[in-house]
C-alpha cells in the first residue's frame, strides 16, 4: 500500500509539471547521459513529453538519438548540435569516486572543464556558423545550456548562510567549481542563455551519497560525521529534475542558482532523520580523525566534514515549487515509511 501511494504521489506530481497543453516538445542533448543523474533526466524528459539525445563518448559510434564527441580530445562535431533547443551538461567524473590523489584531482578537474570547454566552443561555432542555416535548421538550435556545478564553490562557511550572492570560499572544490563554470563562456558570449545549477547533496535510496550514508545504519553503526555539527544542503532527485527542466524551459532563469532545499539542515538530524527513516538506531559517530585517516584530510574535510548552510534564493524568486521542502517527510517517502495519502 505505502508503494502505490508513493507511486501515486511521484507520478501525479509529473503529471502536474508536464500539464500544458500548449507547451511545445523540445529536443534536449545530454552529456553524463549513462550516470546516476543522466539517466533520471533522459526519463523525466520523456515524461514531459521531451525528446533526450545522448551524448557518447568516441570510439563508441553514434546512433540514433545519439551524439558521438570525446571531450578529453576537444572533439566534436558542431554541426551534430543542429536540430537541439538546449542542452543539460553533467558529464565529469565522481567526487567520491576514490582517494584524492593528485592523479585523481587531475582527472577530476579535466573531466568537468575539457568536456565543459569541449562544449561551450562547439555551441559557440554552431551559432556563429552557416552551416546550420544551410542545413535547414535555423530555427531549431540550443537556446540554452544547463551546465550543472556545485554548492562546493562556496567552500566552509562555519553557521554562515550563504546564497548565490555569497562570495566564493577556498579549497579545491572551489577551485575546480570556479573553473567548471568559467568554461561556458565561449557559449555565454556567442549569446547562449547559460544556467549554472549549483547542487547539493542529492538524496535517492541506493544511489550516490544516500546510499554511502544509510549503509552503516543496517548494521546498526549509523551515526553523524564528525562533531555532527557542519550543515549540509540537500535535494532530492525529483526536485532535482525539476529544477533542471525548470531552467531549460523558463527563459527568464540565467546564470547561477543553488539546486537545494530551502531547509538544510545539520549532520547530526540528517542522521537521526535517516535512523528514524530505516528503522534504525543513529547511535555511533564516525569521528573526524577516522574520516581523515580513510579519505585524507583535504578529502574528507570537503566532502563530508566542510559546513554549507546554502539557500534557493533564486528559485524561490523564479516561482519554483518544490515537492519535497523537509528533511524528514522526505526521507520517510524516500524509504516507505508512513501510511501515504495518495492526496497529499
Amino acid at each position: 500500500g505505502r508503494v502505490f501511494a508513493w507511486r501515486h504521489r511521484v507520478t501525479r506530481g509529473d503529471l502536474e509539471r508536464a500539464s500544458d497543453p500548449a507547451a511545445r516538445s523540445l529536443v534536449v542533448g545530454v552529456t553524463g547521459a549513462s550516470g546516476f543523474l543522466g539517466r533520471a533526466v533522459c526519463t523525466a524528459l520523456a515524461t514531459r513529453g521531451h525528446l533526450a539525445v545522448r551524448f557518447v563518448r568516441a570510439p563508441a559510434v553514434a546512433g540514433a538519438g545519439e551524439i558521438a564527441w570525446d571531450p578529453a580530445r576537444g572533439v566534436l562535431d558542431h554541426g551534430q548540435l543542429a536540430g537541439l533547443d538546449a542542452v543539460i551538461h553533467l558529464a565529469g567524473a565522481s567526487l567520491a569516486g576514490g582517494r584524492w590523489t593528485a592523479e585523481r584531482k587531475r582527472e577530476l578537474i579535466e573531466s568537468r572543464v575539457l568536456s565543459t570547454a569541449t562544449l561551450a566552443r562547439a555551441l559557440s561555432a554552431l551559432c556563429t556558423s552557416s552551416s546550420a542555416v544551410a542545413a535547414g535548421h535555423a530555427l531549431r538550435r540550443p537556446r540554452v545550456l544547463v551546465s550543472t556545478s556545485a554548492v562546493g564553490w562556496y567552500g566552509d562557511h562555519g553557521q554562515e548562510t550563504v546564497d548565490e550572492s555569497s562570495a566564493p570560499g577556498e579549497g579545491f572544490l572551489a577551485e575546480l567549481t570556479r573553473q567548471w563554470e568559467a568554461a561556458t563562456e565561449p557559449a555565454r558570449a556567442a549569446g547562449l542563455r547559460v544556467v549554472h545549477p549549483r547542487i547539493g547533496i542529492v538524496l535517492w535510496p541506493g544511489e550516490g551519497a544516500l546510499a554511502k550514508l544509510a549503509a552503516p545504519f543496517f548494521f546498526g553503526a549509523g551515526g553523524s560525521l564528525g562533531n555532527g555539527r557542519a550543515w549540509w544542503s540537500w535535494i532530492t532527485l525529483h526536485d532535482l529534475l525539476d529544477a533542471l527542466l525548470f531552467a531549460v524551459e523558463r527563459d527568464s532563469l540565467t546564470g547561477i542558482f543553488n539546486a537545494v532545499a530551502p531547509q538544510p539542515v545539520r549532520q547530526r538530524d540528517l542522521a537521526r532523520a535517516l535512523g528514524h527513516a530505516l528503522a534504525r538506531p543513529a547511535l555511533l559517530p564516525t569521528p573526524a580523525f577516522a574520516l581523515r585517516a580513510l579519505l585524507g584530510r583535504e578529502q574528507a574535510d570537503e566532502l563530508l566534514l566542510t559546513s554549507q548552510r546554502v539557500e534557493p534564493v533564486r528559485l524561490a524568486e523564479a516561482g519554483f515549487v518544490f515537492r519535497d521542502p523537509e528533511l524528514v517527510p522526505a526521507l520517510e517517502r524516500l524509504f516507505g515509511v508512513p501510511r501515504l495519502d495518495p492526496a497529499h
